[in-house]
């Protein structure tokens, strides 16, 4: 697996003349609109790319994009690859260990998700502060100890300095932001309302289906790690779960959601 993904990295660099990406984006369902803004340097589809897996979601353009943010230089992935798509755990983060090795010193991560917290609505931006994973762990089997230790540590999973930011960015730009803790499963099914409940017990605050493999895997390798979920339809109610709607919800708090990175990215 290291060879892969150095190879990869290696396929990556001679295609976009040794750019070095500053920061790692993962853009989630509904919310690739803001990889379309980027000032792009150069542009690579999932399939041009040696190992990597390829995006089978609606709504998710499956590239990676690399170019500038406020000037910061950035590499974005515009959609992601889950469990549920039947790869394995580490085809699922691959993306996040190659960036690391292209030089990313921060991650920054995105989803559409189902809230369970009763004061949420939908629309909101809920700031992740910590999660649950019920999926199997991408650091099962062997240990790639050039990148990490065999028992990495999850304390402080979301920078709580990069949290502590985007607060006082959103009061400067009247951006309201929930807080809570970020529940992932496997998927495909939308949550059933009694495992919402189950949710809810535990301690959740929104569902979803990805992001917390890639957090793993980017904290194993002692990536500073900002995470927010778009909150697109609430687990409790009795209204069915439709990916259409996940996808329309994404893209209107989207441009809430890329004003907060853009800026934080600038301040990093």
């Amino acid at each position: 697996m290291l060879e892969e993904i150095k190879q990869t990295a290696e396929f990556i660099r001679a295609r976009t003349g040794d750019f070095r990406p500053e920061v790692g984006i993962i853009l989630g369902t509904g919310l690739g609109g803001f990889g379309d803004r980027i000032e792009a340097n150069y542009t690579l589809d999932y399939h041009e790319i040696p190992d990597f897996p390829v995006s089978t979601v609606e709504g998710h353009k499956g590239r990676m994009i690399f170019g500038r943010v406020k000037g910061r230089r950035v590499v974005a992935m515009q959609g992601r690859f889950h469990y549920y798509e039947g790869y394995t755990m580490q085809q699922v983060t691959f993306p996040v260990r190659v960036m690391q090795q292209l030089g990313i010193g921060y991650l920054f991560v995105s989803n559409a998700s189902g809230g369970i917290n009763t004061s949420f609505r939908v629309g909101d931006l809920m700031v992740i502060t910590d999660h649950i994973n019920l999926m199997p762990n991408p650091l099962i089997g062997p240990n790639l100890s050039e990148l990490g230790p065999r028992f990495p540590d999850m304390h402080n999973c979301y920078d709580r300095e990069l949290i502590a930011r985007a607060t006082e960015i959103a009061e400067e730009e009247g951006i309201k932001l929930q807080y809570g803790v970020y529940v992932g499963g496997t998927g495909p099914t939308f949550e059933t309302q009694a495992e919402y409940r189950y949710f809810k017990a535990i301690g959740g605050d929104a569902a979803g289906m990805s992001t917390v493999p890639e957090v793993i895997v980017a904290r194993h390798m002692s990536i500073p790690v900002f995470g927010v979920s778009v909150i697109t339809n609430c687990g409790l109610s009795d209204e069915a779960g439709d990916h259409e709607d996940v996808q329309r919800q994404g893209r209107k708090a989207g441009v809430r959601m890329e004003l907060l990175f853009k800026r934080m990215i600038k301040s990093l």
